[in-house]
C-alpha cells in the first residue's frame, strides 16, 4: 500500500486539540472526502478513511457519465462535537485548512458533524463553499450549483433528500445480497448500530422493504423488540445525535446493554456507528449471516478474518456507504437531476450493480467481498489515471 500524497497534523492554538487532513491521492488535482469530529479521532483513523475515499470514488467510475471520479481524502478532529467549543473548534479548523479547501479538497459531512453545521462554520471560516475546489471542473458551475442546492432543498417524508441517499445505498446493499442468496425480505430480521444519518435512513428502508428491525443502538443503550421496532416513531423521537428519547418506546420494547445489538437475533447486522466496534473478542457474539458496514471501518481486520471463517458474510464500507458520497457527484456533474425518486433509481440502479459485481468477484476469486472490491480498484485505477490523471 502507498502512503498517501499528503497528511497533515493541525494543532488549535486556543484549546490544544488536534486536526488531521490526509490526501490519498488527486484526479484532475483534486480529492474528495468529509470531515468527522469525534473524540479521539487519529491520524492513522483519517488516513485509513482517505484510502477508503480513494476506492469509493474508483468504484463509481462510468466511462459513459459525466461525473468524474475525484482522488481520495478525508479530515478529521479530536473532539466530542457536543463540547461546548466544538463548533468555535471547527471553524478554526477549516479557517487553518482554507487554502486546501480552495485548492484540492472538497469536503462535507461525517461522523459527529452534519451538512449544515460544515456550511455555517465554513462560511464563518471566508469559504465559497466546502466543495469549491470541484467548480472548475465543472461545465456550467452556476446550473450545476443551482442543481445541487435544489437536491439539498428537496425533503422526503420531512428529512433531507441529502440524509437519505447514504442509508438508501446500504439498504439496497443488504437486500441485493439477500436477492442473490434467496432470502425473502419477509420474516428476515435486522438490527442496526446508530440512527444518525446514515444508520436511520439505512433502518427506514430496511423496515419499509418488509424486514423486521429488532435492534438499534444508540449512545444510551439499545432498544430491542423480537417482534419488531417501530422504526418511524423511534426516527420522529431522534435528537440531532441520533439518541432516541425513551418516552416514545411500547411496553414490549426493551432497553439493553449498550453493545446488545452485536448479539441480536438477526440475519443482517448493520454498523453504522463508529469505527473499530467490532474486534476480535466481541465478533463471538455475532449471530447474524451478513453484516453491512454503514460506518466506516467498523469490522478489525482479525475479526473479519474470524467471522469469514464462520460463514459470515461481509459487505465492505467502501462499496455499501459510498451513496453519499456518489450523489453529490450525479447531482453535481448532472447525471441526476434535483428529485428524489431520480436519486433514490439512480442509487438502487448503482449500488445493487456494484455489490453483484463485487459477489460475483468475490465467488470466482475464492476470496471475501472486501478483497474482490480491492480487485475491481486496482483494474480501475489505471484506466482512471490513463484518462485523466492523477498524483498520489
Amino acid at each position: 500500500m502507498t502512503a498517501p500524497l499528503m497528511s497533515l497534523t493541525w494543532t488549535d492554538h486556543v484549546t490544544g486539540r488536534q486536526g488531521f487532513l490526509v490526501v490519498d491521492r488527486l484526479v484532475r488535482g483534486v480529492a474528495s472526502g468529509g470531515l468527522r469530529m469525534r473524540a479521539g479521532c487519529t491520524l492513522e483513523e483519517v488516513t485509513g478513511l482517505a484510502r477508503g475515499m480513494t476506492m469509493k470514488e474508483a468504484l463509481h467510475y462510468d466511462p459513459e457519465g459525466r461525473y468524474v471520479p475525484l482522488g481520495g481524502a478525508k479530515g478529521g478532529i479530536d473532539c466530542d462535537p457536543r463540547d461546548p467549543g466544538a463548533y468555535e473548534l471547527l471553524v478554526r479548523y477549516l479557517r487553518a485548512m482554507r487554502p486546501y479547501v480552495e485548492s484540492l479538497w472538497t469536503t462535507g459531512e461525517d461522523l459527529g458533524l452534519t451538512q449544515d453545521l460544515v456550511d455555517r462554520a465554513a462560511a464563518e471560516a471566508g469559504l465559497v463553499s466546502s466543495i469549491q475546489a470541484v467548480y472548475p471542473l465543472l461545465d456550467d458551475e452556476a446550473t450545476a450549483r443551482k442543481r445541487l442546492a435544489d437536491a439539498f432543498a428537496v425533503e422526503v417524508d420531512g428529512i433531507g433528500l441529502d440524509e437519505l441517499v447514504g442509508g438508501r445505498g446500504v439498504a439496497e446493499s443488504a437486500l441485493a445480497a439477500l436477492d442473490r442468496a434467496g432470502v425473502p425480505y419477509a420474516g428476515t430480521r435486522a438490527a442496526v448500530q446508530g440512527l444518525g444519518t446514515m444508520g436511520g435512513a439505512t433502518a427506514r428502508f430496511l423496515a419499509r422493504a418488509g424486514l423486521t428491525v429488532v435492534a438499534v443502538g444508540d449512545v444510551k443503550g439499545t432498544i430491542a423488540n423480537p417482534a419488531g421496532l417501530d422504526v418511524e416513531a423511534l426516527l420522529a423521537a431522534r435528537d440531532a445525535y441520533g439518541t432516541v428519547d425513551r418516552s416514545v418506546l411500547r411496553p414490549d420494547d426493551r432497553e439493553l446493554p449498550g453493545d446488545a445489538w452485536l448479539s441480536a437475533d438477526a440475519e443482517v447486522l448493520v454498523p453504522a456507528a463508529v469505527s473499530y466496534a467490532i474486534d476480535a473478542a466481541n465478533q463471538e457474539r455475532i449471530t447474524a449471516r451478513w453484516i453491512v458496514e454503514a460506518a466506516n471501518m467498523p469490522v478489525l481486520p482479525e475479526a473479519e478474518e474470524r467471522l469469514a471463517a464462520r460463514g459470515v458474510t461481509i459487505l465492505p464500507d467502501v462499496v455499501v456507504n459510498s451513496g453519499t458520497n456518489a450523489w453529490w457527484w450525479w447531482t453535481l456533474f448532472g447525471d441526476i437531476g434535483p428529485d428524489a425518486e431520480e436519486a433514490f433509481a439512480y442509487t438502487r440502479r448503482s449500488m445493487r450493480a456494484l455489490i453483484d459485481l463485487m459477489l460475483t468477484r468475490a465467488e470466482r476469486d475464492g476470496t471475501t467481498p472486501r478483497a474482490a472490491a480491492h480487485a475491481i480498484v486496482a483494474d480501475r485505477l489505471p484506466v482512471i489515471a490513463e484518462r485523466y490523471g492523477w498524483y498520489r
